[in-house]
């Protein structure tokens, strides 16, 4: 249901009389002026989703007022075509810029750039023995772990060349081996692709990010391991929650959940259904997803094996996500205290981590009428912003940014502003707002 004008302001002050509360009233308990909700129950000015979201709670209209409030649905996700006999270019610069991209052979061919590829190593199949295949199969293990801890710390871009030559590297040897083996180097190659996934996520790149979730499907698939498909459900459902795509969102994380799915996976994509609920303002979904989501991953912390799929920084995730539920069910008093508490279990060294969700407590500070405090979350986590270069996290300091600008003469809000506008454009020049 797309705005209307009129028809949202009609509904807020219907639901705001019905609450016995004035103007002055409701603007004192969603910390937006008295002005700006009275052109908003005018039809003078459209609703943000964040005005909607509070009014919504404050009020009790279990998500109406967020309906009326919906721009119309995003474009479906697409999913990335697969190419045969694919070809993958990667270019190294001395400048130290890269770039990388697929191409069919056909591509190659016809647009004469084979010569591109006469340096190769290693001489094809017959070149590598099974103990080989088998060291580099082991030290790919730890370089995996060790990648994803230096991943806490530094941009998406220092990492992912050497990343997605391992990915080569490991695909090129499943192609020479065969049995457990060839099935070890192609799910270990899927891991590497889905983590490359990420971080292209990371960069802001979506369509990017979703062509390698599908190439670690394939890869994970042609090593016997079918449930990869699955955990790439997950991750377009994390593309349609940055986009505010509340339906999809449900939607792909309930197709996750088959009962054949790993029980961690399933936990991972019933925490992303309660983010999909909480967009919604469905508060109970929402919190029966969170439920079945804490059950199932703590039934499958004995059961992993190899590369955890998520995150490894969190003692409680789903004690974590429910702070970050609460904020969009219009409740972030609450949304900070529960992500203030747990993010107090998160490893120092967990930048990314703790910038993400340090973000999301200061963004609830701030809708809460904590300004102060949000002020000085924000500045604590400045450093780290730039360092760890999120997109996603550049979406929720976006958002904190448009809240502190209701507060001009706010003097923390003053001070923190050239900062934080200086941070912003180094985490994500281009400014997208997607994941």
């Amino acid at each position: 249901m797309a705005w209307q004008p009129g028809e949202f302001g009609r509904e807020l002050r219907r639901l705001r009389l019905a609450a016995g509360l004035t103007l002055a009233g409701l603007a004192a308990s969603v910390h937006y002026s008295k002005g700006q909700l009275s052109k908003v129950e005018r039809g003078l000015k459209s609703p943000s989703r964040d005005l909607a979201r509070l009014c919504d709670a404050a009020l009790g209209a279990d998500g109406l007022l967020l309906d009326l409030a919906a721009a119309p649905p995003p474009a479906e996700l697409p999913v990335p075509e697969e190419r045969e006999e694919e070809v993958w270019s990667m270019e190294l610069s001395p400048d130290g810029t890269n770039s990388f991209q697929t191409l069919s052979r056909r591509q190659v061919v016809g647009a004469g750039i084979a010569s591109a590829f006469g340096v190769r190593f290693g001489g094809g199949p017959q070149a590598s023995t099974a103990a080989q295949a088998q060291a580099v199969l082991e030290a790919s293990r730890v370089v995996l772990g060790q990648h994803r801890t230096l991943g806490q710390t530094v941009s998406p871009d220092f990492l992912l060349p050497t990343l997605i030559a391992q990915t080569h590297t490991l695909r090129e040897l499943a192609a020479a081996t065969d049995g457990p083996l060839r099935r070890g180097l192609l799910q270990l190659g899927s891991r590497y692709a889905e983590y490359v996934g990420w971080l292209v996520q990371e960069t802001g790149d979506e369509q990017a990010a979703l062509w390698w979730t599908q190439r670690a499907v394939a890869l994970a698939g042609a090593g016997g391991d079918d449930d990869l498909a699955a955990y790439a459900l997950v991750r377009r459902a994390l593309v349609t929650l940055y986009r505010e795509d509340a339906a999809q969102t449900v939607a792909l994380a309930q197709q996750a959940q088959s009962a054949r799915v790993p029980k961690r996976i399933r936990g991972l994509a019933a925490q992303r259904e309660a983010q999909g609920h909480a967009l919604a303002g469905d508060e109970r979904n929402s919190l029966r997803s969170l439920e079945r989501a804490r059950d199932l991953l703590q039934r499958a912390a004995h059961e992993t094996e190899g590369p955890v799929l998520g995150t490894r920084n969190l003692t409680d995730p789903a004690a974590m996500i429910h702070g970050w539920c609460l904020h969009d069910l219009g409740r972030p008093a609450e949304a900070a205290e529960v992500l203030g508490n747990q993010l107090r279990g998160v490893p120092r060294n967990a930048l990314r981590t703790r910038a993400r969700y340090g973000a999301r407590q200061a963004l609830a500070h701030a809708a809460a009428g904590d300004i102060d405090q949000a002020c000085a979350l924000t500045r604590e986590l400045l450093g780290s912003f730039p360092s760890v270069g999120s997109a996603t996290i550049a979406a929720d300091l976006r958002r904190l940014a448009r809240v502190l600008a209701r507060h001009p003469r706010n003097v923390a809000v003053r001070e923190l502003t050239p900062d934080l506008t200086s941070s912003l454009h180094l985490i994500d020049p281009r400014g997208v707002t997607h994941a």
